[in-house]
């Protein structure tokens, strides 16, 4: 008869792993799954080893730093796969009927600069712009904090999805940048390095936008095709 590890001794694997410093549940599970499989395959070999002696000798084959490495490769991993994900949403700008908004904006943005530039009005605006977006990148963090009050567990793929926001900060530089290129209201270079720049702002803007909106209105979704038992946990 093969050994089987049961729910007593999962309910160990995961307090084994948050003893060394994997606070987040996503990874917890992950190494739980890993750790369980090859305990049954020792036990294979050797049934008379014990649960804790067999624990032991798979944390050993972790090397002097533990889960570490297994930390940063997984969120490596999910970095990679956030960042598909605002490619994903960024790419949906370029596709019709969007594509004609997009590039409505840029021509707009193009003769906005070319006959009704005011270099303070348009401060005003992006500065406005970027604090709508950090309301609401606060509001959606704080429904991220009140679930872990309420589980009790962190997630990586969670936290990624919105610490991505401060992003949003460098969306001030284009503001330095058209000041240096106008020269404080005195022109820009020429039709051409104009055309760049309102592509430039818009593209900045389309890509703000998602990160600190679109995809984190969505986090649970992404979190639930990720983690299929995140949707039991919350």
């Amino acid at each position: 008869m093969e050994l089987k590890v049961n729910q007593e001794q999962i309910d160990r694997l995961y307090r084994f792993t948050r003893e060394h410093f994997v606070e987040h549940y996503d990874l917890q599970t992950e190494l739980v799954d890993h750790l369980s499989n090859a305990i049954e395959q020792e036990w294979k070999e050797n049934p008379k080893l014990s649960f804790e002696e067999a624990l032991q000798k798979e944390f050993k084959k972790f090397g002097i730093f533990g889960f570490m490495d297994v930390v940063e490769q997984r969120q490596s991993a999910l970095n990679k796969k956030y960042n598909l994900l605002i490619l994903k949403h960024f790419k949906e700008f370029f596709t019709i009927p969007k594509i004609i908004f997009t590039i409505s904006l840029v021509f707009g943005l193009f003769y906005f600069f070319k006959y009704v530039f005011f270099y303070e009005l348009l401060t005003i605006a992006m500065i406005g712009w970027f604090l709508l977006l950090i309301a609401a990148l606060v509001y959606e963090k704080r429904k991220m904090k009140k679930r872990k009050n309420q589980t009790g567990k962190k997630w990586m793929f969670e936290e990624i999805i919105y610490g991505y926001g401060s992003f949003s900060g460098v969306f001030v530089i284009p503001i330095h940048i058209i000041n240096i290129f106008s020269n404080h209201g005195n022109g820009f270079p020429n039709d051409y390095m104009l055309f760049g720049i309102s592509f430039f702002l818009v593209s900045l803007f389309l890509a703000t936008f998602i990160v600190t909106k679109i995809i984190p209105s969505k986090a649970e979704e992404y979190l639930k095709q990720t983690y299929p038992e995140y949707t039991f946990s919350n």
